[in-house]
């Protein structure tokens, strides 16, 4: 089946996917990663959007994620030429301010600028906050940061993959869980690099916990890297991880594994279909 596939980035929920088309009409299928991989190979998979018989065609973005837009003329006859641009999500409604009151006379220095610091002041707090997606969250031991860990995550982001690595983000004073959790929450793909000290420590478990709770509801996938350990070690420890497709550093430099990463996290778009 030829489709033509748009990688639109990472888009806000609330935003609006509008496709225009030029010429007869055509499916429309606004999906996350592991549903275009599922749609590419024939499998079952959720999608927005549908059968677009008008120009432009408007999608609503159902929430902050990756996305891609594939058209396709399954069903159909004729021939189409389609354009794709992605409108943001409208502001928030202006918040009415409280009527001025006049001070009183004895306080008419100070009172406006008290007013004024107390709008700035509310504003401030109303203000949106707007969440960080990164690409891959890279679970690791401590044993493994400066030989696989840190020279990966290097690698990844010369290759403008951005990545979650506790010695980026972490600052002093920070909870260490809530900024796992967030990055765990917040990233398309986890990247485990298995081994040994792995399995050995706590805070790799627990990272490694919520990749899978995560991956398990199709909200992320993960990438195992083997480092000094054999696939009846892994599978000792984990027959999940054990059976998914992984790379070993025995066999692979880091260069070669980043750039298969990238290819997956961020794959080239075609044009034609």
């Amino acid at each position: 089946m030829k489709f033509t596939q748009y990688d639109l980035g990472q888009v806000k929920r609330g935003s609006t996917v509008v496709v225009t088309l030029r010429g007869s009409a055509a499916n429309l299928r606004l999906m996350t990663w592991s549903d275009l991989s599922n749609y590419k190979n024939g499998r079952n998979h959720h999608y927005c959007g549908g059968l677009a018989t008008t120009s432009p065609a408007r999608i609503a973005v159902p929430r902050d994620d990756h996305w891609y837009l594939t058209v396709d003329l399954q069903g159909l006859r004729g021939s189409t030429e389609t354009s794709v641009r992605v409108e943001p999500p409208p502001l928030a409604p202006l918040q009415p301010l409280a009527p001025y009151v006049a001070p009183s006379l004895a306080g008419i220095r100070h009172a406006p600028l008290a007013a004024a610091q107390a709008v700035a002041d509310r504003v401030t707090e109303e203000a949106p906050t707007m969440a960080r997606i990164w690409d891959v969250f890279v679970s690791h031991a401590s044993e493994d940061k400066a030989a696989i860990a840190l020279p990966l995550a290097n690698a990844l982001q010369s290759l403008n993959v951005t990545v979650w690595l506790d010695d980026f983000e972490l600052k002093i004073g920070d909870s260490l869980r809530r900024r796992i959790d967030d990055g765990l929450a917040h990233s398309r793909f986890g990247v485990v690099i298995l081994s040994e000290a792995f399995f050995a420590k706590n805070w790799p478990q627990y990272e490694l916990d919520g990749l899978v709770t995560r991956s398990v509801s199709g909200e992320q996938s993960i990438l195992p890297i083997w480092h000094g350990i054999t696939k009846a070690e892994v599978t000792a420890v984990s027959p999940s991880l054990a059976d998914k497709i992984a790379r070993n550093t025995a066999n692979f430099t880091i260069e070669e594994i980043a750039q298969e990463i990238a290819e997956v996290v961020r794959p080239t778009s075609s044009r034609s279909a």
